[in-house]
């Protein structure tokens, strides 16, 4: 009972669509505007800089606790694995609406805080200073999902959690493959960093 709660918790945490409710908090569907996607990147270009940061936290939020609540409910190491790639599907088809949601970046990052917490925060200061440096967001994720394992690696993490990193990795880049595409052309949008009206990576 105890793995089937820690399961259903990961999906439903991950699920809660923190973007849509942004959205329509402020009067916006953002399924309809900017990318369509409920991510955290869709929010900062659409409604700004505080509430896309805010989403984005809340996003890495609920990404670790359904890793956190595995462990403290489980143990062992396949159950957060199993939890951590719950909240990332949770988050890409959540059950809330109409399982349409965002690219599972920042929940991914999420689950990694609470699997590998050392790896996670050199992560995420690359991933800040590759934001800071190019202004793709698209490029940051990309770049971030691609050392993701290497850094598992380094920092100790046992093998099972080194092929799961790697194997969400490749899910995180396939969930870019539009974004790859137009970093290609050169059509990609960088983000801007004014308090509203930023635009961003789709």
């Amino acid at each position: 009972m105890s793995q089937v709660i820690a399961l259903v918790a990961a999906y439903l945490l991950g699920s809660i669509p923190f973007a849509y409710i942004a959205g329509r908090l402020h009067g916006v569907d953002l399924r309809t505007v900017g990318s369509g996607n409920l991510g955290a990147t869709n929010v900062f270009r659409t409604l700004g800089r505080t509430v896309g940061i805010t989403v984005m936290v809340l996003d890495i939020a609920k990404g670790a606790a359904a890793v956190i609540i595995a462990e403290w409910l489980v143990g062992g190491s396949w159950w957060p694995i199993a939890a951590a790639a719950l909240a990332i599907a949770g988050h890409v088809f959540p059950v809330w609406t109409g399982f349409k949601g965002g690219k599972g970046v920042a929940v991914g990052a999420g689950a990694l805080i609470g699997l590998v917490p050392l790896a996670s925060a050199a992560l995420i200061v690359l991933w800040v200073l590759l934001v800071l440096v190019t202004r793709y967001v698209s490029v940051a994720s990309i770049v971030c999902a691609l050392a993701a394992a290497p850094l598992g690696w380094l920092f100790g993490a046992p093998w099972s959690y080194v092929v799961f990193i790697a194997l969400a990795s490749l899910f995180v880049i396939w969930k870019h493959r539009e974004n790859i595409a137009r970093l290609v052309h050169g059509t990609e949008s960088r983000i801007s960093f004014g308090r509203k009206g930023a635009s961003g990576a789709r």
